[in-house]
């Protein structure tokens, strides 16, 4: 782990939040190949989970909403974490289900009795604060898609089942951030409420959580070996949840959960029907019979994956007799996909490489590297981003009008044509 939070900063992948004043703990900025990369995860998850689909549509809610939809949610009562504080010295504070007996784990002192501590985070609008104007900021986008349940079956031509897909980011005070960006108060999740008829939820729970396994070993190239399913016992289940299966990684802390598919019943449509006194049900227009849809919902924070990607795809090895950092990303996720490295300075060089350049980009994601410098140097630092290929413009280029294409992870190279080389490019991608 620490050799990989090391390279996300060296390589401008990760930055601690304001570190000039110190940082903030669980906050982190992503810098421009961390930004590259999380556009990637959220383009591929939308591609698949509505783009490629007729059954999902999009849905983009605030990120405060008014404490009566948390109390009718069950989250002011429910989304807690059991607190114990030192009484020593440090005065740190525990999750009491992290630590064992009844003392501190940084200076020893005496810890107190465990208290429920509420995670989100309350602030007010407008310019008086009290009880009327308290709002809170989103732990989770899934109460935007149930509040607005009814105003996508008015003005939307779905009909269950179908699902509401979101991509936002939600806050969560946890009590003992860490392991990098696993745990953090700031976050990107992206969630899907997948709506049903009340009890056909079983086959439904089934398609999506083997569904989304696949989408983390076929679309973005997870080792198959370090994932399984693990599914939770009643007396851990969430207050909403039938049944949950989390989709576990073995992380080098151990196995942790990178998503979480939940069989949340009508559970959330219900308490917000009571809440509003507004009617949520559905009018089945074959049936003509109205109902609350069950709703299963597979959710996942953009930082797991993006943790996980770095991680499974972290490697070392030798390469003409020389140590190298490489970053074995999929294509798919790859920060950049191609980078354009004109052998030097020389314009009649840098003239062929910006047009080759040009030919790539809004096809491939590309970075043009006129740094000069010797050529195996600015291959390695390609390789430590993730870079898959590189395309080099040579002398040779000016004579023949081809370019090398060199591969990360076998450091082979081929000659293109310049004319065939987008072509060429998009299969190596696939």
């Amino acid at each position: 782990m620490d050799k990989v939070v090391a390279l996300t900063k060296r390589r401008g992948f990760i930055y601690p939040s304001s570190e000039i004043y110190g940082g903030l703990s669980g906050f982190y900025d992503y810098g421009p190949y961390g930004v590259a990369l999380k556009r990637a995860i959220r383009d591929l998850w939308w591609r698949h989970m509505v783009d490629l689909r007729d059954d999902v549509v999009g849905l983009d809610s605030t990120l405060i909403m008014p404490s009566e939809v948390w109390a009718a949610s069950g989250h002011l009562t429910n989304f807690v974490d059991p607190l114990r504080q030192c009484l020593g010295e440090c005065k740190r504070r525990w999750r009491a289900d992290h630590v064992t007996g009844d003392r501190c784990p940084e200076c020893g002192g005496q810890l107190d009795e465990a208290r429920m501590f509420n995670l989100m985070f309350k602030t007010h609008v407008g310019p008086v604060e009290d009880t009327s104007s308290a709002v809170y900021m989103r732990p989770e986008t899934a109460q935007g898609m149930f509040v607005d349940f009814k105003n996508v079956l008015n003005s939307s031509r779905v009909r269950v089942p179908f699902g509401i897909a979101q991509q936002g980011r939600a806050f969560r005070n946890e009590i003992t951030p860490g392991n990098f960006v696993f745990r953090v108060r700031e976050f990107e999740l992206m969630e899907m409420e997948y709506f049903v008829e009340p009890d056909h939820d079983e086959e439904s729970f089934k398609y999506w959580r083997e569904t989304r396994m696949c989408w983390y070993k076929d679309v973005l190239g997870i080792n198959p070996e370090r994932l399984r399913f693990y599914d939770h016992p009643r007396a851990s289940l969430s207050h909403y949840s039938k049944q949950t299966t989390d989709i576990e990684y073995d992380f080098p802390f151990g196995w942790g959960e990178l998503e979480g598919i939940a069989d949340r019943t009508d559970f959330d449509l219900r308490v917000h029907q009571e809440g509003s006194k507004v009617d949520l049900t559905y009018l089945d227009p074959v049936t003509n019979q109205r109902y609350l849809p069950w709703v299963i919902e597979p959710a996942v924070s953009v930082d797991r994956i993006f943790i996980t990607l770095l991680l499974d795809a972290y490697d070392e090895d030798v390469v003409n007799n020389e140590p190298r950092v490489v970053l074995r990303l999929h294509p798919n996720v790859a920060p950049v996909q191609v980078a354009v490295v004109p052998l030097s300075k020389k314009e009649d060089l840098i003239k062929v490489a910006r047009e080759v350049r040009t030919s790539l980009q809004g096809r491939f994601r590309v970075e043009y590297d006129q740094t000069g410098g010797h050529i195996g140097r600015r291959y390695r630092r390609q390789d430590e981003i993730g870079t898959p290929f590189c395309v080099t413009i040579d002398f040779d280029t000016l004579n023949d009008q081809a370019v090398t294409i060199r591969q990360r992870d076998s450091t082979e190279q081929e000659r293109v044509g310049i004319a065939e080389l987008p072509a060429r490019v998009g299969q190596l991608i696939g």
